[in-house]
Order: structure tokens, then sequence, then C-alpha cells
């Protein structure tokens, strides 16, 4: 496993019980702003290789579970995270604005300013 998929994780680690982050948000965080994609591929690889990391929480920018499709069955991702308190309606995170958890202000982030 590749470092930046090692530092992708170590941000998902830190996402709390009932928060949710976007794909983007951790790109960003690593310095990859735009490789949304790349964090995906790296949560898909964690249920394959890497245990206990809530792959679950990270949802796209919208709120939508749009990596559902990637755990072992269609509404486990949905069933995790209303198990933790958040409520899902039609796909998507209710109330994601409010559930948002930016790694920019828990994570140290790299900075390119």
């Amino acid at each position: 496993m590749n470092d930046l998929y090692n530092r992708i994780y170590d941000i998902v680690k830190q996402i709390p019980p009932g928060r949710v982050t976007s794909y983007g948000a951790i790109a960003a965080c690593i310095g990859s702003a735009g490789s949304a994609r790349l964090v995906g591929w790296a949560m898909n690889a964690s249920h394959y290789s890497v245990p206990g990391i809530p792959a679950h929480r990270v949802v796209n920018r919208n709120g939508l579970l749009s990596g559902k499709h990637h755990f072992d069955t269609p509404l486990a991702m949905q069933e995790l995270l209303e198990s933790e308190g958040v409520r899902i309606e039609d796909d998507q995170v209710v109330d994601f604005e409010k559930l948002f958890w930016n790694p920019a202000d828990f994570s140290e982030c790299i900075d390119y300013k």
C-alpha cells in the first residue's frame, strides 16, 4: 500500500461516529484537490486490505452515498451510518451540512499556500 493511501486512511480514521466528510475534502487535505476519485479508490481498497477504516463515513460532495456499491451489501453503508445516528433518505445524508466533518479543521493537512 502506498503512502498516499495511508495518509487518506489516517484522515478517515479521525472522522467521529455520526459525522461524515467528502472525498473531495479529504483530497484537498492531502494536497490533491480535484482528486476525489483517488480517495474513492482508497476507500474501496480499504474494504479488502485495511481493517478498521470507517469508509462508510465518506460520501460525495452532496452527501450522496455514491460508494455504497463497494460494500458487502447494497444497504451496508446506509445501515452503518444509521447505526451511528445519521439519517439517510434516498441514498443521501439528511442534514449533510450540519454533519459534515471538515478534515482541514481537525487534521494536519498539506498546505501549498
